[in-house]
């Protein structure tokens, strides 16, 4: 089993960052964690490449994500959450699944293969809502082949009690863990 997790956090040690570790210590088979902050990868520039060849004609990291993204099983996007929504590098980072985008508009190709699961991570500070992070992060998730998705895991009001203490993340983190390594859908 390969997870792929798209880490929107700027924080090594942040909220985020501990839910991911917690996520992986419970995960089986292999996992690779991008870092949207630290990743080499630059956003997309709406050249049109994708929309005749189906592939980006930008050179840089996101060349091995597509490759792991065609191989994986599970797929997670995790992201603190800044004025509700996902953070801005990670947004830059998914702007290059318009490539996945245009190959099934434009080409009629499903550039993706076989379908994966699909999971949601998303931290905050203070009350506000997760709302448009998590429709957009299921928007993502679509793009990159997953069909089938676990409730979003939420760790609200971090700025009182750390995510790796709010006992109901945790215990979802638990539960994400557990439907990426079971073989059937307990939804």
């Amino acid at each position: 089993m390969k997870t792929l997790i798209l880490n929107g956090s700027p924080r090594k040690n942040g909220n985020t960052a501990a839910l991911i570790k917690l996520l992986t210590e419970n995960l089986a088979g292999e996992y690779r964690i991008i870092n949207a902050f630290e990743s080499n990868i630059s956003p997309c520039v709406d050249c049109g490449y994708c929309r005749k060849n189906g592939a980006c004609a930008l050179n840089d990291d996101m060349s091995g994500v597509y490759e792991y993204i065609k191989d994986c099983d599970n797929i997670v996007i995790a992201s603190p959450v800044y004025f509700s929504e996902l953070t801005g590098p990670l947004l830059s980072v998914c702007s290059r699944f318009q490539a996945f985008y245009c190959s099934r508009r434009y080409l009629n190709i499903e550039p993706i293969g076989t379908w994966k699961k699909g999971g949601v991570i998303l931290v905050g500070g203070g009350d506000g809502s997760f709302g448009t992070a998590e429709k957009t992060a299921r928007i993502l998730l679509g793009q990159m082949g997953t069909n089938t998705f676990f409730p979003p895991v939420v760790s609200q009001n971090t700025d009182i009690i750390p995510a790796s203490e709010d006992k109901s993340a945790v215990d979802d983190i638990i539960g994400l863990a557990d439907f990426f390594t079971a073989n059937t859908n307990p939804f």
